[in-house]
């Protein structure tokens, strides 16, 4: 399987599923392949034939992304080292979850959640700590009686209990088998990485906020941010910052006008209509048109005149509009 057929497939998943799909991104480097969203689940998906071609920086820059927008990053691919992903099994990269497009079916089409999470020791599965006690207790069973049939010891069984511990597959399906009870916990595969944390998504900083120096882009950027946003600039995104004030999100691009930046524009333009965002191009120099798509082209001469983001919102709301076509 090559990663084309993956993604093919990928988009054929989540089109069954009812999401909305951005189109591909095709750029490089690239934090994420597509863009997606069904009713309230916004997805950023990295596709990759091997999950271990994911890097410290990308992840970084997915989950910032997924947090500044109010979404979910995601990995999808066939294969770790020289094994392919096992159906129904989570496995993390730098706090992402990854999956097969089996899981990925199961989960969104299926609703049948992975139970399954790969560590480096194995494959292990979350226990309902609560069921575990209630059912141990309902049998009469003490810690040490429980224990000894496992071949565990009492502090393993109590930490299961607590929920501090996961176990082996083995150990769950005997402990459901010798207390006749479902102990397995799934995995939400949207919240599986603020569970892996231990943290909410809001407590997370959101990552490359600071400008700190002053390039051409840079300099746009500050700008934005004196105008009354908060600016969090992107590496890897099509997209260089996502400019953000009270009322708008912007996907914010900055180029001099040329045949690249018009793809790169059309692109924005799709990306923010899945994240339901605004798109704007801050064109260094002169531009020979207003809009690409739903992407707005504003000249840096014209920003220069803005005072604050609510005019921002004005001109890019007034160029909007006069791309809309008429009925």
């Amino acid at each position: 399987m090559t990663k084309e057929i993956l993604i093919h497939q990928i988009v054929d998943v989540l089109r069954q599923a009812g999401f909305i799909v951005s189109k591909r991104c095709n750029i490089r480097p690239r934090s994420f392949d597509l863009a997606a969203r069904n009713a309230e689940t916004l997805l950023f998906c990295k596709v990759l034939f091997n999950i271990d071609g994911l890097n410290e920086e990308t992840a970084r820059e997915m989950r910032g992304l997924a947090h500044c927008l109010g979404g979910s990053a995601l990995l999808i691919g066939a294969k770790t080292r020289d094994q392919l992903l096992e159906d129904n099994v989570v496995y993390m990269r730098y706090d992402i979850p990854a999956i097969n497009v089996q899981t990925l079916y199961d989960y969104f089409i299926e609703n049948v959640p992975p139970l399954v999470s790969a560590s480096p020791g194995g494959l292990y599965v979350s226990i309902d700590g609560d069921v575990l006690k209630e059912a141990r207790q309902r049998t009469s069973m003490s810690l040490g009686s429980l224990a000894s049939q496992l071949g565990v010891s009492r502090r393993t069984i109590s930490k299961y209990e607590d929920g501090g511990m996961d176990a082996s597959i083995d150990i769950v399906l005997q402990l459901e088998e010798l207390l006749d009870v479902a102990l397995a916990r799934s995995i939400d595969l949207l919240q599986c990485f603020e569970k892996h944390k231990g943290i909410s998504a809001s407590s997370e900083a959101e990552p490359e906020t600071k400008i700190e120096k002053q390039t051409p882009d840079e300099g746009i950027l500050d700008m934005l941010h004196a105008l009354g946003y908060q600016v969090m600039s992107t590496a890897q995104a099509p997209f260089k910052a996502i400019s953000k004030d009270t009322s708008d999100i912007l996907l914010t691009g900055i180029s001099s006008y040329s045949s690249a930046m018009i793809k790169r524009a059309d692109l924005m333009s799709s990306i923010s209509c899945v994240t339901m965002t605004k798109s704007v191009f801050i064109i260094n120099g002169e531009t020979k048109s207003q809009n690409v798509e739903n992407t707005v082209l504003i000249e840096k001469r014209e920003l220069d005149k803005l005072s604050g983001s609510e005019e921002l919102a004005e001109l890019i709301d007034e160029r909007t509009k006069r791309h809309i076509p008429k009925p």
